[in-house]
């Protein structure tokens, strides 16, 4: 379905702001590498302050495309009411929609980096004014990385100790285990102890029962040899 307007037909439109919205949406990614980068960074010098104006360009930019969709987004709003197809109405009152709400999300993720930006950029510039120690954008800049870097020293210290304790306490909970598996250990080790002293006891009883059955046996051997010996001398 292409419904032809004033700036062209709905497909048109709706293609050209499906990629304006991927170059919104890949200027908005760069532009967060970009302020994670120069809050992580070493060292901030004067070329990072010309990384911040470059920044401010692309936030430009990238309104002027967000501003863009929207109008393109009004466009095709006109054009999809026109259609006289209700399926296609309802596709094309979807799409436009998605692409405006997209637009919008864009619009709020610009202003909020826009937002933490001059924060950072005005709470530098107090701290400096409070130190007296003010000289131009570079030692404001060079204020906000010694914070950033402190910040970041705080979170890996901190990240540290959490870890150092939950390793303490799996050792005490190993430790309790081991504890418990050596008092299951020693009552056993004392039932068997306790059975291997019956058990002697048993076997001692066996052995002289069976010195006595053998001497009886040894006995009666020699008494039949005796009888029978003497019944032989007799009967000759």
């Amino acid at each position: 379905m292409a419904v032809e307007g004033g700036g062209g037909n709905l497909s048109d439109l709706y293609s050209g702001s499906k990629r304006l919205a991927l170059k919104v949406r890949d200027s908005l990614e760069r532009l967060e590498r970009l302020e994670y980068t120069s809050s992580s960074s070493s060292s901030l010098s004067s070329s990072n302050a010309v990384v911040a104006g470059s920044s401010d360009d692309q936030a430009t930019a990238i309104r002027r495309d967000i501003n863009q969709i929207q109008s393109l987004c009004s466009d095709m709003d006109r054009l999809w009411r026109s259609i006289p197809s209700k399926p296609q109405r309802d596709l094309w009152k979807r799409k436009v929609e998605q692409v405006s709400e997209e637009a919008e999300s864009f619009r709020a993720s610009l202003d909020k980096y826009l937002s933490r930006h001059q924060k950072r950029i005005q709470e530098a510039q107090e701290r400096a004014e409070l130190l007296g120690r003010a000289s131009g954008d570079s030692h404001v800049l060079k204020i906000f990385d010694e914070e950033a870097q402190a910040m970041e020293s705080v979170r890996r210290s901190s990240r540290l100790l959490e870890e150092s304790f939950a390793t303490g306490v799996a050792i005490l909970s190993k430790y309790s285990e081991q504890r418990d598996h050596l008092k299951r250990a020693q009552r056993k080790a004392l039932d068997v102890l306790n059975t291997l002293g019956l058990s002697n006891t048993l076997l001692r009883l066996i052995e002289r029962r069976n010195r006595v059955d053998k001497w009886i046996k040894y006995a009666g051997m020699i008494l039949t040899v005796i009888i029978v010996i003497i019944f032989w001398r007799w009967t000759r």
